[in-house]
């Protein structure tokens, strides 16, 4: 491990980048999904106060509830919607360029959220959550992109978890943030929903002091000398010949070859496994139950005896918990192997949900139980974010060759937000119809997402795309070969049973 952090010191530019790229990137995302739970009662509020200004009518509880909903999925689908154009921005005008204009979104919206309350306009959140919603999808998709084609081959395992310890970091600061003795109070909630402009300028300050992509310079653009100009910056004055000849080898290998579509990527069946492979693991990362875990933390909190006013400084202690668990995966992912942190991660989900699923059922009749409960939530949000939450998000970038990755990344984010947008509509009637023994269902998705890792996926550390390829196809030729000798088998088998018969 100590190698992998020398290596890394040894390329401060580098370093400048990850903080630059992910602080006006994927902190946005996981600074969105946390800061609107302590901003909720405020902003229903003042829901309630515009209906009576404009209307002269108060609305009931209901009523309220639905308008804030609809704040909070809106982002969801400027999430899509983001996600869908970055494939196509990415392509034509740089990774570099993509991210600074992605930050005047943020600025924007983060404008919209501050005068809101001044101008008494739940309307401007609306409008402000789904320009932040964005600037997330385009930030989901960029990011990662960026700083793997910017990260040398034996750190793109370390540094590609930092997209999301970025996100862990956005929704610890969220909750931090959110609390009474900071910005969760009537006055200060609408500098607390505009804190996204604030990390933005910071990115549009910083971001410009950094070179674009190598790889997009001399596989996009085709301009080595500005590729070994940014590998030297990047890098630091070493020989970085190597790197440039396996740029060119894949260069070499999609001569000729324009950036494919997505359902050019379906079609191609030479990436078949890759492309199952980041839809099952993006599909999973949502269905892992990890929503389900964050809902039911208040409720173990209470029944272990936290106060209601609390609750609030207790749950800080499960996202601190979160980003921790993302640095630690940081630090070993080079050692473990993306492979072995996804299958330890799932599995080991797959069996603190069993026993959460018995500790809560428990909880009414042995009184020391939530706490049981509440050692098994922390656990279940360590191996999620030092496995599945850690690993999953720079796939794409990993498996891909370059003419494949904006498609790639397009499937992927529009997956998550999808799937972010459907379990926030389905997990409220699972809990409502299924109670705690929802935590089964998710089992069962952690399991076969384990399954599914360890028969189908090679391990992809220290290796290029190429290799990585290559690894794929020797794995499923053999599986497949197998297959179609006990097909052939088996229709032997048939036609003896059916000479024996007559």
């Amino acid at each position: 491990m100590l190698q992998y952090f020398a290596l890394l010191l040894d390329s401060p530019v580098l370093i400048a980048a990850i903080f630059a790229i992910g602080i006006g990137g994927t902190f946005q995302y996981g600074f969105c999904i946390s800061v609107m739970t302590s901003a909720s009662p405020f902003i229903k509020t003042m829901v309630n106060e515009t209906f009576l200004q404009r209307y002269n009518v108060s609305l009931e509880e209901w009523q309220r509830s639905l308008i804030w909903s609809f704040a909070v999925s809106i982002f969801c689908i400027g999430g899509l919607l983001g996600s869908l154009s970055a494939s196509l921005l990415t392509v034509k005008f740089g990774r570099k360029r993509c991210v600074l204009c992605n930050n005047f979104l943020a600025i924007l919206g983060a404008v919209l959220m501050i005068l809101s309350q001044r101008v008494t306009s739940f309307e401007m959140i609306m409008v402000g959550r789904f320009l932040y919603g964005l600037n997330a999808g385009l930030s989901l998709s960029i990011q990662p992109l960026y700083i793997l084609e910017c990260t040398p081959k034996r750190l793109r395992g370390m540094v590609g978890v930092t997209v999301a310890t970025f996100v862990s970091f956005g929704k610890f600061s969220g909750q931090l943030l959110g609390i009474r003795e900071l910005l969760g109070t009537p006055e200060g909630w609408p500098w607390l929903l505009g804190f996204n402009g604030f990390t933005a300028f910071i990115q549009l300050f910083t971001l410009p002091f950094l070179p674009e992509s190598p790889k997009f310079l001399l596989l996009n653009r085709g301009d080595r000398q500005a590729c070994e100009k940014a590998l030297r910056r990047l890098w630091g004055s070493k020989d970085h010949s190597a790197a440039v000849e396996e740029m060119l080898e894949e260069k070499a290998s999609l001569q000729d070859i324009r950036s494919h579509s997505v359902m050019e990527l379906f079609r191609d069946r030479t990436v078949r496994w890759q492309l199952i492979t980041i839809v099952v693991t993006f599909i999973l990362l949502q269905l892992s139950g990890i929503n389900a875990v964050y809902f039911y933390s208040f409720d173990v909190l209470r029944a272990a005896g936290i106060q209601e006013e609390q609750l609030r400084h207790s749950a800080l202690g499960i996202g601190l918990c979160e980003l921790t668990a993302s640095l630690a995966c940081f630090m070993i992912v080079e050692n473990a192997g993306k492979k072995a942190l996804l299958f330890r991660g799932y599995a080991g989900m797959a069996v603190i949900l069993l026993f959460l699923t018995i500790t809560l059922y428990l909880e009414s009749r042995v009184s020391w139980m939530p706490y049981c409960s509440l050692v098994l939530i922390f656990l279940f949000i360590s191996l999620f974010s030092c496995g599945p939450g850690g690993v999953t998000s720079p796939l794409p970038g990993e498996l891909f060759m370059q003419s494949y990755k904006s498609a790639a990344y397009f499937i992927a984010c529009t997956i998550n937000w999808a799937g972010l947008f459907l379990v926030g509509m389905v997990f409220p009637i699972m809990v409502e119809k299924m109670d705690y023994f929802c935590f089964l269902v998710f089992l069962v998705f952690c399991a076969g997402c384990a399954s599914f890792v360890w028969f189908n996926v090679p391990e992809t550390k220290n290796q290029t795309v190429l290799e990585i390829a290559a690894e794929f196809r020797k794995m499923h030729s053999k599986s497949e070969e197998k297959s179609r000798k006990e097909h052939k088998e088996q229709k032997v088998n048939i036609v003896n049973l059916y000479e024996t018969k007559f």
